[in-house]
């Protein structure tokens, strides 16, 4: 079941209130190293040392029509949603009370950039290393707008992650439709074949124009055309000053495994609201091609 979801809708205080954190195994024998303990031992442990409750794709659209401060909003909320004690406080609650992220910057289809390898964050210190690591990067922008491209890109970086996580997900943040590379919903349902959840987080903060390409109804489009797999879901950001907020509020939900209170009825086989090629449209309308 795909979901939609306002920031308004989640207390976060409340949805992580209570419990002890799961997950912690219990102390083994006072003395014993683990080179004495059997090699079959040993070796499970390297491999629950490599489980992670998530891995996580972030993928952030860096494309012209996002202005110098939205970028900069962007990246800024990024690294203070790691950092903040609401999303350290969610990671402990999980299983293993650590997640794998992997962070890049998209645009055309042919133009992805990797600003954070895989890394893991499993407390205050890692967490305050990837968000350095994201505010220390240059702000770009570049040319189109490839969502297609962005989801075909992130799929073969599971493969190389060293951990292995419980879900997998990609998390697109972007402020228009597909206008380059292949359609949006062939990359998505072939991610979705691979059981990979993808979540979305449209930028609306502008008034859509002639010269940006927006639509008006982006959130609907992300919603039928992007997002897709068990518990996926939309966040959609409508007031610029609402921007960290709502990236904060994603990650929460990411990391926690939870998935918004207020599904969105959709019939499988019923035809989207908005065309899922409308961004392909709009480009060719307008220079021919």
């Amino acid at each position: 079941m795909r979901l939609l979801f306002s920031i308004g809708a989640v207390l976060v205080a409340g949805m992580f209130a209570g419990g002890d954190v799961a997950g912690i195994a219990a102390p083994g024998p006072k003395f014993e190293s683990p080179e004495s303990r059997p090699r079959s031992q040993r070796l499970a442990a390297d491999k629950d040392a490599q489980t992670v409750d998530v891995e996580l794709i972030l993928a952030v659209d860096v494309s012209y029509s996002m202005d110098m401060d939205e970028l900069a909003i962007q990246r800024e909320g990024y690294a203070q949603a790691i950092q903040s004690k609401e999303f350290l406080r969610a990671l402990k609650l999980g299983p293993n009370g650590r997640i794998a992220v992997t962070y890049f910057e998209w645009a055309a289809s042919s133009d992805q950039k990797i600003i954070i390898p895989w890394r893991l964050i499993d407390g205050p210190e890692t967490a305050d290393a990837v968000a350095a690591e994201i505010m220390k990067t240059p702000i770009r922008r570049a040319s189109r707008t490839s969502i297609s491209g962005a989801i075909t890109f992130a799929m073969p970086l599971f493969d190389e992650d060293p951990y292995r996580g419980l879900r997998r997900v990609i998390d697109i943040s972007g402020d228009g439709p597909n206008n380059n590379g292949g359609p949006v919903t062939v990359a998505r349902d072939a991610a979705l074949e691979k059981g990979i959840v993808i979540n979305g987080l449209p930028i609306m903060v502008k008034e859509p124009s002639y010269s940006t390409m927006d639509i008006d109804n982006l959130d609907f489009y992300y919603e039928d055309c992007v997002i897709g797999g068990p518990g996926s879901f939309v966040i959609t950001i409508k007031d610029r000053d609402k921007f960290k907020e709502a990236i904060r509020t994603k990650l929460l939900m990411e990391v926690a495994g939870r998935t918004p209170e207020r599904p969105v009825m959709r019939v499988a086989d019923k035809e989207p609201r908005v065309s899922c090629l409308i961004g392909e449209k709009i480009w060719s309308d307008r220079w021919g091609r």
